[in-house]
């Protein structure tokens, strides 16, 4: 029996509006490849949204979204700045590398789970620019929410665009958490994004079906990202259906509402188990990720009861909340959390 679900925000369904959205698209014949008026209607929406001129290209993973964005602004011999923990660089195959045609990923530490300005001015400062035999700089990311739940602040943000615009490179955003990111920041999704040049804009995991998109802010980068899109398969038959769910999910702030429902349970999630002594936290949580360091057969002991739930080393787990997610399943863990560890303290 299944008590609680907290693997990860890609396990959950299809939010009710975007259900009847793709319902209402399909009706009648439309327009393949992007040629239909409901495609020709994101352009517009998302530079709303932005408060800038935005190009979107629907795409359906987000490995996609972020190995095609940076493919477009890497030379074969180019490198990438990301931090250390970037899914790009721990959890996507090499994909940018292989859609890039050999760019090279330069890893960065970073205190907190983020990338930090200076350490990226350092590296960028003693790059071999001009040495054929090292990679060159063309582009730094930046995860936002951070793989492990944390958020870069707006200053953060401005700093890194600072430094990339000085070093003459670009700044992507793997957004894939953006709308947990921006529910926290409690800002504009044009502030968050203030100097980003692309955007990996995920809406999958909370909420669409399977779509993402990539939202282009910078002329140049459209026409080389188009091809790469038709060379990698992205190129979507029946755009309609992506699209739709697009522009339903970023209507009336759906996407913001959504966030708002799986970051709450996080901190539900959060206060119960922070009461309970002897639960420490890995990270803070400020989007809906959590990581937790619990004793290792405590872990066992809960996924023997039915909890799911991504145990990331012998003592540590990972809990997602998602925007379906139910505060019945985050009380019955943190109930089975303040169980055990007591059962176990009367035991020694």
């Amino acid at each position: 029996m299944i008590r609680g679900d907290f693997r990860s925000d890609n396990v959950a369904g299809v939010s009710a509006e975007i259900m009847a959205a793709l319902a209402a698209a399909n009706t009648g014949t439309m327009a393949s490849y992007g040629k239909d008026e409901i495609s020709a209607a994101v352009n517009a929406r998302f530079s709303a949204v932005f408060g800038r001129q935005a190009i979107v290209f629907p795409v359906s993973t987000g490995t996609a979204a972020n190995a095609l964005s940076l493919a477009a602004c890497l030379r074969p011999y180019g490198a990438v700045y990301c931090q250390e923990e970037a899914h790009i660089e721990t959890s996507e195959g090499g994909a940018v590398v292989a859609f890039s045609g050999g760019g090279t990923l330069m890893p960065l530490r970073g205190d907190g789970h983020r990338l930090d300005p200076e350490e990226l001015r350092a590296s960028l400062a003693g790059a071999p620019r001009g040495n054929p035999m090292k990679p060159q700089p063309d582009v730094v990311t930046v995860t936002q929410a951070a793989e492990h739940g944390v958020v870069y602040r707006l200053e953060t943000l401005r700093r890194i665009g600072e430094v990339a615009r000085e070093a003459g490179i670009l700044f992507h955003m793997d957004g894939a958490r953006f709308a947990n990111a921006l529910a926290t920041l409690d800002c504009t999704a044009a502030e968050m994004t203030e100097g980003v040049d692309i955007l990996s804009f995920g809406a999958t995991k909370n909420g669409a079906m399977n779509t993402e998109a990539i939202v282009v802010f910078r002329p140049d980068l459209v026409e080389p990202l188009a091809f790469r899109l038709r060379r990698a398969g992205q190129t979507w038959s029946k755009m309609r259906f992506a699209a739709t769910q697009l522009l339903a999910y970023v209507e009336d702030d759906l996407y913001l509402r959504l966030a708002r429902a799986a970051n709450g349970l996080a901190r539900r999630l959060v206060r119960g188990l922070c009461a309970i002594p002897g639960v420490a936290l890995m990270a803070e949580v400020e989007a809906n990720i959590v990581f937790v360091v619990l004793p290792p057969d405590l872990i066992d002991r809960l996924s023997a009861e039915g909890f799911l739930f991504n145990r990331r080393t012998f003592d540590t787990i990972r809990l997602v909340c998602r925007f379906d997610g139910q505060r019945e399943e985050v009380d019955a863990l943190v109930q089975a959390v303040a169980r055990l560890l007591d059962r176990r303290i009367q035991a020694a």
